[in-house]
């Protein structure tokens, strides 16, 4: 079963940067100005991983 990403969209700052990271995955709702994640399962977990360590407000998380 693959990991599945989220966004906890009350701490997003819309930043940009997961999209900017890895576009496939998450995206920038600019209605919202809120990332959005748009590809819950089977993304490069690489690129997720990397797009959370540069989320200035962490809140993109692993679901369990």
């Amino acid at each position: 079963m693959a990991k599945r990403v989220l966004i906890d969209e009350e701490e997003c700052i819309g930043c940009g940067s997961c999209e900017e990271i890895c576009p496939v995955v998450f995206r920038l709702n600019e209605e919202a100005e809120k990332a959005e994640v748009i590809l819950t399962e089977g993304g490069p977990e690489d690129l997720i991983e990397e797009a959370m360590e540069t989320c200035p407000v962490a809140c993109i998380h692993w679901k369990e």
